[in-house]
């Protein structure tokens, strides 16, 4: 098992990623759909911030990084759907 060090943990998440992805994916066009506006619902913070995340804080940090992690699967999602069968 692999020591669970920043670098693994990355990895980890990456596989998830990936794993999210493919599964979208392959879903009907119209979930697919769905699913795609909801996780584009989630890639900006809602916080009322005319720019959030311009002076990042301890305090928005961890919703930072949920919007930023739904970003990353939304682009690799669209990169598997426009992948030829």
């Amino acid at each position: 098992m692999i020591n669970d060090t920043s670098t693994a943990t990355e990895g980890r998440i990456l596989a998830h990623r990936r794993i999210l992805a493919r599964l979208i994916a392959t879903l009907p066009q119209e979930t697919r759909y769905d699913i795609m506006q909801w996780i584009e619902q989630r890639e900006v913070m809602r916080d009322g911030q005319e720019d959030p995340g311009a002076v990042p804080t301890d305090g928005n940090a961890f919703e930072l990084a949920i919007a930023d992690e739904f970003s990353r699967i939304a682009i690799i999602a669209k990169d598997r759907i426009s992948e030829p069968d």
